[in-house]
């Protein structure tokens, strides 16, 4: 296989932007990605099969740590370094597995509409913290009648009647409503009584969470305008994820004293056999979160680095902080779902209702506190950096890309950023409904499981069609240090059964969530997930199609790299020189001249 320019495949060369910018500081690369680790919806999509494991269930976690996540890390970073372009130009690698490129972008654009909802709902508290009462404290809050709450439930007991497919076999169960999460679903007339219980209710428009989803786009579109070069962005995001951490520990440190807290926190570093079987199942997915929303993020957020970052230390920094970042908000969510427990009464009918118990339920716990206003303000300002970390890093790698694809859009990247996140806010819109505030999880179990399979397509596309040979010279050219060879051979053999294992799990929890999802969100799936995984093979269709020859010479120029050469001057010099001009057509050097 030689090296080939875009000129001989007949396709457009790739420009590189020689004013996109570098990190202003190194470690900002760092913390871009830990604000990955920010993505809350983990915390909410996967409650069912996560929050009883605690410390002990998140052992499995540093085994695929060290089998598959570090090392996908790696590959990542290393695409997007060495190539110092974002997740659709960084497939110069294999042009012919390029429709990936165009698929991650589709996912992260299909995740930014639906994540609003977790801005939305801090931002929320916040406003209505600032009455003098808060509307869901026991003062404040007014439950609709023969309802039982966490307020009331000493002075009435409203039985809730169950019964299994056998009718004789029936009970009765005591529901413990918890205020904030009736205040929330007071937005939507039809989540005012208990849903699920019946039948699925229409659709209905909350026009106040709409307004609050235009608040928070308008703010991210702030961002973007302010801060749009890349070593601003940096120092914001850094600063940003400071913050966010320094509150999550105030908030720590003082839910210690909610009643109950200290048994949340023994039960969740207390060893269990039967956390670490159910942490062998589920921590596959959870793994997979340290991609962030989308798919590509760590590729286009690593193309900012240096030529010769250490990669390989920083992808096992990432993947340990962002490991402390999940056990820290475990802790915050053992201790509230304890601090619930405590208002169970000793018989087994008695149940407290207790949903998203980081965003709803802790704003009831949070009324218990001295200074109330405050505390709450404190959490849910938390709670809303998160989660415009996450949407302003996944919209960041998103224009990067964009921008570094087609270059006739980097004359107009204002308009272009503008454009795109007007379109965002439109769209998102139906996720301010109550099927969209109900059954979004769906959609975001969908992607996980996609994910699985990009994973699998970068292994083939990198250590099989582009070679091992060449993948451990270029990344030691770039990093300037050895890359054993052991460490390819997990990343050919072992990572990819493990990824199948995770695409296996992911089916089955996807599979499961649609089942109590809606038909309409299901077809949302399809559309905006599944549909675009076809346009990958699609291009690469289409890349044959333009190269002349047999099927198979047609597939052969299809997966041979163009273009594939350091950005730099002077690291493309050296990479000339470690290559070898055998391997190298002349074109090369004509490429250099005109983009120089």
């Amino acid at each position: 296989m030689v090296y080939e320019t875009s000129y001989e495949s007949g396709r457009r060369p790739f420009k590189p932007d020689l004013a996109r910018g570098k990190w202003e500081k190194p470690t900002d690369y760092i913390y871009a990605c830990f604000g990955l680790a920010l993505k809350l919806d983990l915390f909410i999509v996967s409650y069912w099969f996560y929050f009883d494991m605690g410390l002990f269930g998140m052992l499995p976690y540093y085994i695929y740590m060290a089998i598959y996540l570090v090392p996908i890390l790696v590959i990542h970073s290393f695409m997007g370094q060495f190539s110092s372009s974002g997740f659709i130009s960084a497939f110069r690698v294999s042009p012919f597995f390029k429709g990936m490129g165009y698929v991650s972008l589709a996912l992260s654009l299909a995740s930014l509409l639906f994540y609003g909802i977790f801005a939305i709902v801090p931002l929320i508290f916040i406003m209505h913290s600032l009455r003098p009462t808060l509307p869901w404290s026991c003062e404040g809050f007014k439950p609709e009648e023969n309802v039982t709450t966490i307020c009331n439930m000493t002075d009435t007991q409203v039985q809730t009647v169950l019964s299994s497919e056998n009718e004789s076999d029936i009970f009765e169960m005591t529901v413990v409503h918890v205020p904030s999460v009736l205040y929330f679903r007071q937005h939507y007339e039809t989540l005012r009584s208990d849903f699920y219980m019946g039948e699925r209710p229409d659709y209905e428009l909350s026009w106040q969470i709409a307004g609050f989803s235009v608040v928070i786009w308008s703010i991210i579109t702030f961002i973007f305008l302010k801060f749009s070069e890349t070593a601003k962005f940096g120092k914001l995001l850094r600063y940003m994820i400071l913050s966010t951490l320094a509150l999550l520990l105030v908030c720590l440190v003082r839910f210690m004293f909610l009643p109950g807290a200290l048994d949340g926190i023994t039960h969740y570093v207390k060893p269990r056999m039967d956390s670490m079987v159910d942490g062998g199942l589920s921590m596959t997915i959870i793994v997979l979160q340290a991609f962030g929303s989308g798919w590509g993020s760590v590729m286009a957020l690593s193309s900012f680095n240096n030529f010769k970052t250490n990669i390989m230390s920083y992808s096992w920094i990432i993947a340990f902080g962002q490991t402390l970042v999940y056990i820290l908000f475990g802790l915050v969510t053992f201790m509230l779902d304890h601090y619930f427990e405590t208002m169970k009464s000793n018989s087994f009918s008695t149940y407290v209702e207790v949903n998203w118990v980081v965003y709803l339920s802790s704003a009831s716990a949070l009324s218990t506190l001295e200074v109330p206003n405050l505390w709450t303000i404190i959490y849910y300002t938390m709670l809303l950096m998160a989660s415009i970390i996450v949407m302003i890093t996944q919209l960041f790698t998103v224009f990067t890309s964009l921008f570094d694809e087609f270059e006739l859009l980097r004359n107009y990247k204002q308009q272009v950023t503008v454009g795109v996140l007007c379109f965002l806010a439109s769209a998102s819109l139906f996720f301010c409904t109550n099927h969209g505030v109900m059954y979004f999880s769906a959609l975001s179990l969908d992607a996980i499981m996609i994910h699985s399979v990009m994973h699998l397509l970068l292994l083939l596309a990198v250590l099989w069609v582009y070679g091992r040979e060449r993948f451990q010279r270029d990344i030691e050219f770039m990093i300037g240090q050895p890359f054993a060879s052991w460490k390819i051979f997990i990343l050919r053999f072992i990572a990819p059964l493990f990824l199948l294992y995770t695409l296996l799990i992911g089916v089955f929890i996807s599979s499961m969530e649609h089942a109590f999802s809606s038909s309409v969100m299901l077809h949302i799936s399809l559309i905006l997930v599944l549909v675009p995984m076809l346009f990958i093979p699609g291009y690469g269709v289409f890349i044959m199609c333009q190269n002349t020859g047999g099927f198979c010479d047609r597939f052969r120029r299809a997966c041979r790299p163009n273009d594939w050469y350091p950005t730099e001057m002077e690291d493309r010099q050296q990479y000339e020189e470690v290559v070898g001009n055998a391997d190298i057509t002349h074109q090369l050097y004509e490429v250099t001249e005109e983009v120089n």
